[in-house]
């Protein structure tokens, strides 16, 4: 069985947890979330002799898409992700550039959308979409059932959940994410935040005091 395998790169001001992923059968590799240090994520791929061939994006905001249109157009590969209703934080990436004072971003359209039930290849590696809207409403997360992992992107951290102060956010629906799309997950299954440390979404159903008891 082909094993999948990660290594996290803290990317940007946000030091948001940019994921190099990849199959260890054929060492096709994707980048989820590169907000931005594009050289950071090109040296991080070279030490381990990848090249990924793909980008995931787990929503539009500008420390996790911040980078994804130059990668992309660097490296010649697609953009996946998110669900188009982040489009607008997409076409807003420019704007957002600005306002935490990043390097410029630019808007782009995704080679091809997500939607709840979708799923990803990485080499003899599937993974399957979630759309888990609430943090934004077009964010998604990845889940390998045979890795039991899961990169969940901002919806939920550890200790702590996804901020719903934004546009088009909402905490009640960022709970119904948290409670009907990852808790039956199972509770042995480890996520990869968007930010900060991982954990299993059963320690969080036990002790995160945002969804203890959900």
């Amino acid at each position: 069985m082909s094993v999948l395998h990660y290594q996290i790169i803290p990317v940007t001001a946000f030091a948001q947890n940019c994921s190099l992923l990849w199959c260890d059968a054929t060492r096709e590799a994707a980048v989820i979330d590169p907000g931005g240090d594009l050289p950071r994520i090109e040296q991080a791929a070279q030490a381990l002799g990848l090249k990924p061939g793909q980008i995931w994006l787990t929503h539009g905001h500008i420390d996790h898409a911040g980078g994804a249109a130059e990668l992309a157009e660097r490296w010649q590969i697609p953009i996946i992700g998110p669900h188009p209703a982040d489009q607008f934080w997409i076409d807003a990436l420019a704007e957002q550039s600005r306002l935490f004072g990043l390097p410029p971003a630019r808007a782009f359209t995704p080679t091809r959308w997500l939607h709840d039930g979708d799923t990803v290849q990485l080499g003899r590696c599937e993974l399957a979409v979630r759309h888990c809207p609430g943090h934004t409403p077009g964010h998604v997360i990845f889940h390998s059932s045979d890795a039991r992992l899961a990169f969940v992107g901002d919806v939920l951290f550890a200790g702590s959940v996804g901020r719903t102060d934004f546009p088009q956010s909402s905490h009640a629906q960022l709970i119904d994410s948290i409670t009907r799309q990852l808790w039956p997950l199972g509770d042995d299954t480890a996520f990869v935040p968007g930010h900060g440390p991982g954990s299993t979404f059963g320690h969080e159903r036990r002790h995160n005091p945002f969804v203890r008891g959900t």
